[in-house]
């Protein structure tokens, strides 16, 4: 397989350094104003008494190899953050399909819906039947890496493989001691959003103190959304995500997966949502990426572990030649 990374890589460091320029830009409440690489379609459906609307993108290969990836993103992205990725896996032979979640992004944000990740494994699911889609390898990021877990236990023959990076819910933070939250609070919370609060998060957590100038264009695209005027409905909807993944851990049923699984990990990753409200003794345990992979990869049957010690949350971001020859070589696994 030729793997023909560093000149898509080249190209979108040009994109991001350009992009990066102006730091706090106002976008819509579906993310009106910020470019994706792709055309933008459309998957209207019906769901919980009203009509909503998914954004996503449909890839086409180069030269097609007969499969279909499908991306999702975690809480703090959007899917568009998976340019570079989309633009490897269609130069290698894949069609990608890359989703923005009900509530995220470009899509609808309903005044109420009930979160959960079987109805975002649903949608998705629905989608992909939409696209004529049958089976598809399933790579989620983050929480998306929580919904890609769900969606391969709702749907295992219409899974291929799934790819897990970096995700969430490797660990009950609840039950490891963080208080709960309720949606009034994680509300007026998320009201507090701006470009400085995302990016000093995603510095702690996700990249270990060290900051490129291009992570500013992701931070730029969530902020956006704060700062327009849809930010009340950016914000509700953000808070009961929250909720759902506080709530609603998959760990526990990772030893029923029947999929061939890949668990893509970095070693310096802290992420650990509800972190900041625990007791400084609960926070300190929390977030130990080498050990929670190891732990995950050992309850799910069959399950291969690709370990980055050096790299935090987002390696697709940080280290994009290297995650994706890490990515590559998993798809292409017997």
């Amino acid at each position: 397989m030729r793997l023909r990374n560093h000149a898509v890589a080249a190209a979108l460091c040009l994109a991001n350094a350009a992009a990066a320029a102006d730091p706090q830009p106002v976008y819509g409440p579906e993310l009106e104003g910020f470019d994706y690489p792709h055309a933008v379609e459309r998957f209207v459906f019906p769901s919980q008494g009203r009509e909503v609307s998914m954004a996503f993108m449909d890839v086409a290969p180069r030269q097609s190899n007969g499969r279909t990836v499908v991306l999702l993103h975690g809480k703090n992205f959007c899917a568009a953050t998976w340019e570079a990725t989309i633009a490897t896996l269609a130069a290698n032979g894949y069609r990608v399909i890359a989703p923005d979640q009900i509530g995220f992004c470009k899509s609808t944000k309903p005044e109420h819906y009930q979160y959960t990740f079987h109805q975002l494994a649903a949608n998705t699911r629905a989608l992909l039947a939409a696209r004529g889609v049958e089976r598809a390898t399933i790579v989620g990021h983050s929480m998306g890496g929580m919904l890609a877990a769900r969606y391969a236990l709702m749907f295992p023959d219409a899974v291929d493989s799934l790819v897990m990076v970096s995700p969430l819910g490797l660990e009950d933070w609840k039950a490891e001691g963080v208080p709960y939250a309720t949606i009034d609070q994680l509300y007026q919370g998320e009201l507090k959003t701006t470009f400085d609060s995302i990016k000093n998060y995603q510095l702690k957590y996700y990249y270990n103190g060290k900051w490129l100038p291009q992570y500013d264009r992701w931070v730029a695209m969530a902020a956006g959304l704060y700062a327009g005027p849809g930010r009340e409905s950016v914000a509700r909807n953000q808070a009961l995500t929250s909720d759902m993944i506080f709530t609603q851990p998959v760990l526990y049923e990772f030893g029923a997966m029947r999929v061939p699984t890949f668990l893509i990990i970095g070693g310096l990753d802290r992420t650990a949502p509800g972190a900041a409200r625990a007791p400084a003794e609960v926070a300190k345990r929390l977030g130990n990426y080498p050990e929670l992979g190891k732990r995950a990869a050992g309850a799910i049957p069959g399950a291969r572990l690709i370990e980055f010690p050096e790299l935090g949350h987002s390696p697709q971001v940080e280290a994009p030649d290297r995650f994706h020859y890490a990515l590559l070589r998993a798809l292409a696994a017997p």
